[in-house]
């Protein structure tokens, strides 16, 4: 599932494509994605509106438009590509929006798990059922050491599962929670309550930091990601434990082991991320 870095990326390189572009016609081919109205007021609301700006939101990408707003989640494997009108278009392209200057931007999805939700310009995203459940943005002014201390007090679950937790902090995911924890030195199964002060510290720097490198490097490719070039990010090269299994640790050469957290798969090394007893 694309992270907050991947996300971040392709909102950069749409702005950079089809910001200010009209959208003349849409063909939904799957039409289940579109979930807060039927697929034809979908049609005919964003018919003839102007693209007006795209911007991040935890995962999900919100397009601007004149009147309205339209909340678009990747999920496991969507993809936008902006291509020409006589682009070859393959089974999995489920949306494509007609563009103004004759080219198209497409929606892919092989898995079918993306989501469009569309609301008028004047509405409050934070109150939508999308937002109201979201945490604070990592490189937001409240994503502070005494924010995380406030949300784990008294909390046992795993420091991973906490950090996963959307509506604690919005846009980690399974990546970058592994690496965030391994340069905390942190174990991810340790009780979210027992850590210090120091390492709150470190989990709050360490997020800002792993997150801003990625950006600057255009995400993670580990299986699908491309951004709306068809590029692949970089920052794989810069993982220290995630998907390293039975490889030594950069720092200590021991070899970095795998566990489930929450029934996710967790890498880490055990001589730095010693838990706690």
């Amino acid at each position: 599932m694309p992270e907050l870095p991947e996300v971040e990326t392709v909102k950069n390189v749409l702005n950079s494509q089809i910001k200010g572009l009209r959208i003349k016609e849409i063909e939904l081919r799957y039409e289940p994605m579109v979930k807060n109205m039927s697929a034809d007021v979908f049609k005919e609301k964003l018919t003839n509106q102007v693209i007006e700006e795209i911007s991040r939101r935890g995962k999900y990408l919100v397009f601007h438009f004149q009147d309205y707003q339209l909340l678009s989640h990747l999920r496991m494997e969507g993809k936008y590509f902006y291509e020409a009108d006589d682009f070859e278009l393959n089974k999995h392209i489920h949306a494509i929006f007609k563009l103004d200057n004759g080219r198209q931007l497409l929606y892919q999805d092989t898995r079918k798990f993306g989501t469009f939700h569309l609301y008028e310009k004047g509405q409050d995203l934070e109150e939508t059922s999308a937002f109201k459940v979201l945490g604070v943005e990592p490189f937001s002014d409240e994503f502070t050491p005494a924010y995380v201390k406030g949300k784990i007090k008294g909390k046992k679950k795993p420091i991973k599962s906490l950090l996963l937790d959307q509506s604690v902090v919005c846009g980690l995911g399974n990546i970058y929670v592994d690496e965030v924890l391994f340069r905390a030195k942190i174990h991810p199964l340790t009780p979210s309550y027992e850590l210090s002060d120091n390492e709150i510290e470190n989990v709050v720097k360490y997020t800002v930091e792993v997150l801003a490198k990625a950006i600057s490097l255009g995400g993670t490719t580990i299986r699908t990601f491309t951004s709306t070039h068809g590029v692949s990010g970089t920052f794989q090269e810069e993982l220290l434990v995630h998907q390293r299994l039975g490889e030594v640790c950069k720092i200590c050469e021991t070899p970095i082991e795998k566990i489930k957290v929450g029934g996710r798969g967790t890498y880490f090394c055990p001589t730095c991320q010693i838990i706690k007893s």
